[in-house]
């Protein structure tokens, strides 16, 4: 149950991971990998104010996500004025230094890690596993709606038409880098949070986690589910979570468990780039053939014709 529980848990962290970074690169068209950054920074902060301050936990959690939106405005506010390649490069070097920073600080734990971090539910004697479950999957329900309402109506059209054609958009009197700071800020303070929820039931958190590996695999499940869609990467990330964790039950040694992993993994993420590039759920425009297309556009063609003889 408790090894139920853990995998539950860790893929709702990734469902909201992987949901808040398509904000930023999906919808915000964003180029950045620097998301497990603030994934750290919100893990790190929450889980030295409970350990240093002795701040309760809810709202030591909160306060990890406003660090983490905080820090993605002062990386946003300069790289965000200049083109998408420099975004990237940016986000690089945060990711790099912010890590290394951390493992050369004693009160982080260092390279070994940060240990003792205080439980949520310590004083719970029952089931305590199973409510944290239900906490991560609602909360992760929570933030798939919060993308959809975002996205959802006017707003959600400006974000669209500034990520497809940005110089139409300001030659509309709109401003571009404004919008993108806020999704690039709602997006990294919800993986803060995400941070929080890890560090309190793992209660073990290290530098290693946070690394550029993990921008990759948020990446996957943002790509493999559909980029741009309101469900997509969270299927994605279940599907890149549970596939693993599935192979584990499998009677092998250890010597293949690990590389036949890898293969599953790589193979999967080839199998959508080269037969499904636009994810598991993608456009319903795409399922459309071109011929129905070009007939449509004819036959509204015709009717407009009609319509003006008449």
């Amino acid at each position: 149950m408790e090894y139920a529980a853990s995998a539950l848990i860790l893929i709702g962290i990734f469902i909201i991971l992987a949901t808040s970074f398509n904000l930023i690169i999906g919808y915000g068209g964003l180029m950045s990998i620097a998301h497990p950054i603030f994934f750290a920074l919100g893990a790190y902060t929450s889980a030295l104010a409970t350990i240093h301050l002795g701040l309760p936990i809810g709202l030591a959690m909160p306060m990890g996500a406003l660090v983490a939106l905080a820090a993605s405005i002062l990386l946003s506010l300069p790289a965000l004025r200049v083109s998408g390649d420099y975004l990237v490069i940016a986000s690089i070097g945060v990711q790099l230094g912010v890590l290394q920073t951390i493992k050369n600080l004693d009160w982080t734990g260092g390279p070994g890690g940060l240990v003792n971090i205080p439980p949520l539910f310590a004083s719970i004697g029952w089931r305590p596993a199973l409510t944290y479950v239900a906490i991560v999957l609602v909360s992760a329900l929570a933030v798939i709606l919060l993308v959809r309402w975002i996205v959802g109506g006017d707003y959600g059209r400006a974000i669209t038409a500034m990520r497809d054609d940005e110089e139409a958009f300001k030659a509309l009197g709109r401003n571009a880098v404004s919008i993108k700071i806020v999704l690039f800020a709602i997006g990294s303070g919800l993986a803060g949070y995400a941070g929080g929820l890890y560090a309190h039931y793992f209660l073990y958190v290290t530098p290693e986690q946070f690394e550029i590996l993990y921008s990759a695999a948020m990446l996957t499940m943002v790509v493999v589910g559909g980029i741009g869609t309101v469900w997509g990467p969270a299927l994605g990330a279940v599907l890149l979570e549970a596939l693993p964790q599935a192979v584990k039950f499998l009677d092998f040694p250890s010597s293949v468990m690990a590389p036949l992993q890898g293969i599953l993994f790589t193979g999967l993420v080839l199998f959508f780039l080269f037969a499904r590039p636009q994810g598991l759920v993608g456009a319903r425009r795409e399922l459309r053939r071109p011929e129905a297309d070009e007939e449509a556009d004819e036959a509204g063609a015709a009717d407009g014709a009609g319509a003006r003889v008449r």
